[in-house]
Formats: C-alpha cells, structure tokens, sequence
C-alpha cells in the first residue's frame, strides 16, 4: 500500500470539513492508496495529474512509485479548485 502525503492546502480544506464529510473523503483517500486505479479516476485535462470525485468534492492527486500524493480537494461543482491548481502548478 502506498504511503500517504497530503499537501498543506488538502490538509486545511479536510480540516474545515464537518464529520460526515470528512469520513467521506477520508475513506475515499485511503481506498485510492488501496487502489489508485478505480473506475472514476480520471486523467486531469492539461496536469500530468489524476481526479477522483467523492460527493460534492474533488480529490486532486498523483501516484509516483509508493506515494500517493494529494495536491488539493475542493468542491467539484465550483471552479475554485482549478484556480488554486493553476496558481499552485504555475
């Protein structure tokens, strides 16, 4: 199984998330570093970098050898998490 490293900007965003929230993309993380691959993992258009969905959030990650890297999560129907992506990778 991977090891997990969460940025800083991911591991404020899951800070502010109430319980019920939280477990939720809590689990969703720990089932990606399980299986990376799952079927709604998609590339991300224009980042050599990978999106999951989970609810009404974006999980924005990557994958190098035993690393399960987060980069942000965000809410998925709003642009806001694009904007911080673009900042962050340019």
């Amino acid at each position: 199984m991977p090891t997990l490293n969460l940025s800083n900007d991911a591991r404020k965003f899951l800070e502010t998330l109430p319980p019920k929230q939280f477990k939720q993309v809590a689990g969703k993380v720990f089932a990606l570093m399980a299986n990376p691959n799952q079927q709604d993992v998609r590339p991300l258009v224009g980042y050599p970098l990978l999106r999951a969905d989970i609810g009404e959030y974006r999980i924005i990650f990557d994958v190098e050898g035993d690393q399960l890297n987060v980069f942000l999560i965000g809410n998925r129907n709003d642009d806001e998490v694009y904007r911080v992506l673009k900042r962050k990778m340019n």
